[in-house]
């Protein structure tokens, strides 16, 4: 069974902690993921080669895998060079994710330019795109990306207020490659209607993978209770 078989209609979790967060740790992280297994998660996304070797020791699921890295001279970060793709296949993960927006990349290279180096190095490879808006969707799949996400949606200067389930219908509409819904669909709802639209599976994070953001909703809730 192919990869993109095994994530048909599928939850894919994201299992992520940034440096700046309380469960920034590799082996947090692997028990994040066995958890998000035992629920039923049928892949994981996760960021740093780091982080993937302590999940693959728990889990044996599909691993969408990503460098998040910053750079003074662009506001690309997920995936934003090809070293990042290259330490990502070095580890062998399924699918690598990167940024496929028109912002300035790194090197100066616009996306197609960009992946037309990574395709040619790595041929083989299953590659997502990171978008934001159709125009960037349908422009990375004429580069030849396999798969097509919103995670970006609303995240670019020129995308904000976008819908994450607009865009996921728009994506499906304009598009021949699968797409994931992915980007706030942070309520079982709104997972399982990107998936009744016709996503190739859902990727859900923050509302199950971040316990400090999941605590704020309820404190504020609580709050506003208490106060009226």
């Amino acid at each position: 069974m192919s990869i993109l078989e095994q994530l048909n209609r599928r939850l894919i979790v994201s299992c992520q902690a940034l440096e700046d967060e309380p469960l920034h740790s590799s082996y947090i992280m692997s028990k994040m993921a066995l958890a998000a297994k035992q629920g039923g998660a049928s892949g994981i996304r996760a960021n740093t080669v780091v982080d993937i070797q302590a999940i693959k020791k728990e889990v044996n699921l599909p691993i969408i895998g990503i460098i998040k890295k910053d750079f003074p001279n662009s506001k690309v970060y997920i995936t934003p060079t090809i070293s990042e793709v290259e330490a990502l296949y070095q580890e062998g993960v399924d699918i690598i994710a990167f940024d496929a927006t028109n912002q300035q990349r790194p090197d100066g290279k616009s996306f197609p330019e960009f992946f037309a180096e990574v395709k040619a190095n790595y041929p083989d490879q299953f590659f997502m795109a990171d978008v934001s808006t159709l125009e960037e969707g349908v422009e990375a799949e004429r580069a030849g990306v396999d798969i097509v996400a919103p995670t970006l949606a609303g995240y670019t200067s020129y995308s904000q207020g976008a819908v994450p389930l607009e865009l996921v219908r728009q994506l499906i509409a304009g598009l021949s490659v699968p797409v994931i819904a992915e980007g706030n669909f942070d309520t079982p709802e709104k997972a399982k209607q990107a998936l009744e639209l016709g996503a190739h599976a859902v990727v859900v994070g923050s509302a199950i993978t971040r316990p400090q953001l999941i605590t704020e909703k309820f404190a504020e809730a609580v709050k506003e209770k208490t106060f009226k």
